[in-house]
């Protein structure tokens, strides 16, 4: 699974890195130059994708969480959530700076979309987090945070 993991920052860093870029040239060609959703493409993407991605690799290692039950399917809700969000982002931004007006039931449908991606984003992250916690503890398939057993070697009351 870390390496998945891994690989899955890796699918994110260059999203981010070409959000980044899209954003950059894009508002250069047509001329705009205030703020715009496209910006947090990057941002969003580095961070919660990258970056999320990095250390929930790195909490495996520590905690043992590819074997828990359910675990696949929050990862899976994860990602639908922050593309979904991104997507949200990405087409707001283009139409702030193409200067383009949306009726009052497109942006309300483009924001309820945003939404729902904020939400599976901020349900999953919670459900993640909560199995981390199961794992650090001792709950989960690998008891890692166990106490030291005592050696021969070490008198008894000194640690």
């Amino acid at each position: 699974m870390p390496k998945r993991w891994v690989s899955a920052a890796i699918v994110y860093a260059l999203l981010a890195m070409a959000g980044g870029v899209f954003f950059r040239e894009y508002t250069k060609a047509v001329g705009f130059a205030g703020d715009t959703a496209l910006s947090l493409v990057h941002v969003h993407y580095l961070t919660l994708g990258t970056l999320f991605f990095l250390l929930l690799a790195l909490l495996d290692k520590s905690f043992g969480l590819a074997g828990r039950k359910g675990l696949a399917g929050w990862i899976g809700l994860y990602h639908a959530g922050l593309n979904l969000t991104v997507a949200g982002l990405f087409v707001r931004g283009l139409t702030q700076a193409q200067g383009a007006v949306l009726s009052r039931g497109a942006d309300g449908a483009l924001s309820g979309v945003s939404g729902l991606g904020h939400i599976a984003l901020g349900v999953s992250l919670i459900a993640l987090l909560w199995m981390v916690r199961k794992s650090a503890s001792g709950t989960g398939t690998a008891a890692v945070l166990e106490k030291p057993r005592k050696t021969s070697a070490e008198p008894d009351g000194i640690r």
